[in-house]
């Protein structure tokens, strides 16, 4: 197996390369406004990096968010594209899941990233691998209740640690394509489904077509 993992479901622009065995190289750049330009200069410096070609890769495995439209959208075509030239499998894996991962911890938590518009993506988990709820997007101050104390990680919790009051500071903030490619091999391994690469919104899209719009047509 070689790996390829990227995600652009967050601020973070990161790539990752797995042989099946451990992590070869990593390249995280924590910049919201250049997902398109930064992700293929990274994809180049990892398979640099791992002494690898591009066309040694076996299977992609992409974060499917949640994620801001167009961040989330970099990586998911990018990793389609790739798909399609290598002739290889294209892999999803909930972006929440991967910061889970990587915060290794094995007592119930929550995972928290920043939506914007004053609202948060996030799920609870029983332990780093495994996650109970399906991902929402809410404000915080909605579920305040539900993670009041209860112990956080991800740039949501971090922004709202008045909310998120069991925060965990040490923790992961933006995603991991390794702690992605690790956990998706574990799974590949395991004989596991993973998640078709669809983008996974959860909220409609800033643009959209007024709602008074008014077609005009020449006589």
């Amino acid at each position: 197996m070689l790996l390829l993992a990227l995600d652009t479901a967050t601020p973070a622009v990161t790539v990752a390369l797995h042989d099946g065995t451990g992590i070869l190289a990593e390249s995280r750049q924590v910049d919201a406004r250049r997902h398109g330009e930064l992700l293929l200069p990274a994809v180049d410096r990892v398979l640099g990096e791992a002494g690898r070609k591009l066309d040694e890769v076996s299977e992609i495995v992409v974060g499917v968010g949640p994620g801001p439209y167009t961040g989330l959208r970099v990586g998911l075509v990018t990793a389609a594209t790739f798909g399609a030239v290598l002739d290889v499998p294209v892999h999803g894996l909930c972006t929440l899941d991967g910061l889970a991962y990587a915060s290794g911890l094995t007592e119930p938590f929550v995972v928290a990233t920043d939506a914007r518009r004053k609202e948060v993506y996030w799920a609870r988990y029983a332990d780093a691998r495994t996650r109970l709820t399906e991902p929402a997007v809410d404000r915080p101050a909605d579920i305040a209740e539900q993670v009041a104390g209860v112990p956080a990680v991800g740039a949501g919790a971090l922004l709202y640690d008045t909310v998120f009051t069991g925060v965990r500071r040490e923790g992961p903030e933006h995603q991991s394509a390794a702690a992605l490619a690790a956990l998706a091999a574990e799974k590949l391994a395991a004989g596991e489904e993973l998640l078709p690469p669809r983008p996974l919104y959860l909220r409609r899209p800033d643009a959209q077509v007024p709602a008074n719009y008014k077609v005009v047509t020449p006589k």
